[in-house]
């Protein structure tokens, strides 16, 4: 036990978080601690202790505040309090013999890089999107001064890392574009848990509760934001109003949930059901509800946002419709897969007859699931992410001893 390695891990968001990034790590954290002493400095969290030990790991919560990310001016004072708390505690903790950070805020890296150099010890950056990019592609973020003083942050920070893991092979391209040197990118899907979310019958519990059990149910689940474009899937639904049993469910939160809300009122999306997040335990019922789910992205966006919502519906063996640029991660995959079909984005007349298209029996719906679980099987595991984040650790330790 004392020699194992000591990680200290820095990101904003981690459990009980429902953010993608929260889940991810939470579980990637918890892996490691099997071999690892693991640290994660992390936010504030209402109702969580400072300072608390969960499932091996350490978890160190500073002083920041935790707002409404849904509104840009509470999302910024999470970032800054954030960020001067987790200076404060990562530059005089226990010497770690790696640091590793997540992109959340996304000028993190600069603020892991001084920890890196503090110590001395290697820095593995994990990217999840690419930022200042993906906000200016949506729009989010005009200022052209903000925008190079972002750059002047991150970039460097990460053409200094000794790896940078990303998501994708598109990914990978955008980060290369920054300057990373190649031989220090290393790309690792994110997962799904093949053994927690299963394959259940259309017909089931949490179905016949929601009244969906007898019909052609089109899923969204996860994030409700800007990157996933869901106006196109909520327009395309006024295309299928002849469609009697069709229902077009939305789970999740986020920035724009409020605004979708508004947008079937005024376009009488009536086919439109817009529910919660839902608890973990349920995930294997609630995603097979679905008959297909639809995984949107914006025009644009390819390789600077990968959604990670895809793999739990890959694990739940349920088709999906792409609606993404063709060069994106998640076109690639569906289509290398052969588990559902790919649209353009921000259309919403072709993704409306890519449903009726499936509603009406002309895609293979059942093979196509269940491709998308043998895949989730033998690629898209969280055993099988966790060892490839291990064998970068691996690298990366022994690079820091021959330091």
């Amino acid at each position: 036990m004392a020699n194992r390695p000591r990680l200290l891990v820095l990101n904003q968001y981690y459990w009980p978080g429902v953010e993608a990034t929260a889940n991810l790590l939470t579980e990637l954290c918890e892996a490691l601690a099997q071999t690892h002493d693991v640290t994660v400095i992390t936010g504030a969290a209402r109702g969580q202790p400072r300072r608390q030990e969960r499932n091996g790991v350490e978890i160190v919560r500073v002083r920041s505040t935790a707002y409404d990310r849904a509104h840009l001016w509470g999302r910024a004072l999470n970032y800054v309090s954030y960020a001067l708390g987790v200076v404060a505690k990562a530059m005089f903790t226990r010497r770690p013999d790696l640091v590793v950070c997540m992109t959340d805020p996304p000028f993190l890296a600069s603020i892991a890089r001084l920890v890196h150099a503090r110590f001395r010890v290697p820095l593995l950056i994990v990217m999840q999107d690419v930022f200042p990019e993906v906000a200016v592609k949506l729009g989010r973020l005009k200022n052209p001064l903000v925008v190079r003083l972002l750059r002047l942050l991150i970039d460097p920070s990460l053409r200094a890392a000794d790896r940078v893991v990303v998501i994708g092979e598109t990914m990978k391209r955008r980060v290369e574009e920054k300057g990373v040197a190649a031989d220090r990118i290393r790309v690792i899907p994110n997962w799904g848990d093949v053994r927690g979310v299963v394959p259940k019958p259309h017909d089931n519990e949490w179905a016949r509760r929601h009244k969906l059990a007898k019909r052609f149910v089109v899923m969204h689940s996860g994030n409700i934001g800007h990157a996933q474009n869901l106006d196109v899937l909520v327009r395309a639904s006024t295309f299928l109003r002849d469609l009697d049993d069709l229902a077009v469910v939305l789970i999740g939160s986020g920035a724009r949930r409020g605004e979708l809300v508004r947008l079937t009122r005024v376009l009488e999306a009536d086919r439109v059901e817009i529910l919660g997040y839902q608890e973990r335990s349920i995930l294997s019922e609630s995603l097979s509800t679905a008959d297909v789910h639809v995984v949107g992205l914006a025009r644009g966006l390819a390789g600077y946002v990968v959604p990670s919502r895809l793999y739990g519906i890959l694990a739940a063996g349920r088709p999906v419709i792409a609606a993404t640029d063709a060069e994106s991660e998640t076109a690639e995959l569906v289509t290398q897969v052969g588990c559902g079909v790919v649209v353009p984005p921000g259309n919403p007349f072709l993704l409306a007859a890519a449903i009726r298209a499936a509603h009406d029996g002309e895609y293979d719906l059942e093979a196509m699931g269940r491709r998308a679980r043998e895949f989730a099987e033998a690629e898209a595991d969280r055993s099988i992410a966790v060892d490839r984040y291990r064998g970068v650790l691996a690298e990366l330790q022994e690079a820091g001893a021959r330091g």
